[in-house]
């Protein structure tokens, strides 16, 4: 499934940013709270395979539940490393492309209606974030780099989404087109059937006449008696 794939490569872009911004900016970060995080994405990514693997096909309401686990991860991540303030923040955007991609109507409004509360509720409430005196002077400059670093991401992760969507798409348009050529094939023999019925009873009614002619003929002394 699409989702696990895309949720494996967040999960490791999320443990890359929080180890840039913790090692090499010297930004104290929650780790523990936020390694909590990840490893809910991680086993819910393995939850999700398991639940793949037992049925044929994923419903509305599981993506629609499985999109909203990954919003409620986002959230906490958000909360934990400064909030609305986070350049981050603007991922909650790609939960809702991707739920414009799989959902239903009703189901992408949903999506929308709980990212902004999301959104909204992460500007009053939330870790704030200590700077090192290093960065305290440019702190617009740190949040360029954030943003260029979720810029990236999601660039990576929509490009990966997208890709593979149409591949999926261009196969099922693959497998259309033959469904269509086999029924025709189909239909095409079906109708040289009829056609091959309808010719052998009309040569099979007059020929069923003549033998019952001929039959006749055969008893009646007047014909037998005749070698012509």
């Amino acid at each position: 499934m699409l989702l696990v794939q895309l949720r494996w490569l967040a999960v490791l872009g999320q443990v890359a940013t929080i180890l840039y911004v913790h090692v090499h900016l010297e930004i104290a970060l929650p780790i523990a709270q936020m390694g909590i995080v990840i490893a809910f994405l991680i086993a819910l990514n393995l939850v999700s395979v398991l639940v793949q693997q037992s049925q044929d096909g994923v419903t509305n309401s599981e993506l629609f539940v499985a999109l909203l686990l990954d919003v409620a991860a986002l959230t906490v991540q958000l909360y934990l490393s400064g909030g609305a303030s986070n350049p981050f923040i603007s991922l909650f955007m790609l939960q809702v492309i991707l739920g414009a991609v799989l959902l239903d109507a009703w189901s992408v409004w949903g999506l929308v209606a709980i990212t902004s509360g999301c959104f909204i509720w992460l500007t009053s409430n939330y870790r704030p974030i200590s700077l090192p005196h290093a960065h305290g002077s440019d702190l617009f400059g740190l949040h360029i780099q954030g943003m260029f670093v979720c810029f990236v991401l999601s660039a990576a992760l929509l490009v990966v989404f997208v890709t593979r969507v149409q591949r999926k798409l261009k196969a099922r348009d693959a497998s259309l087109a033959g469904l269509r050529h086999r029924s025709a094939e189909e239909d095409h023999v079906v109708r040289m059937g009829l056609l091959a019925s309808g010719a052998a009873h009309e040569l099979g009614t007059p020929l069923a006449t003549l033998s019952v002619i001929l039959s006749d003929w055969q008893r009646m002394p007047a014909l037998c008696s005749d070698p012509e």
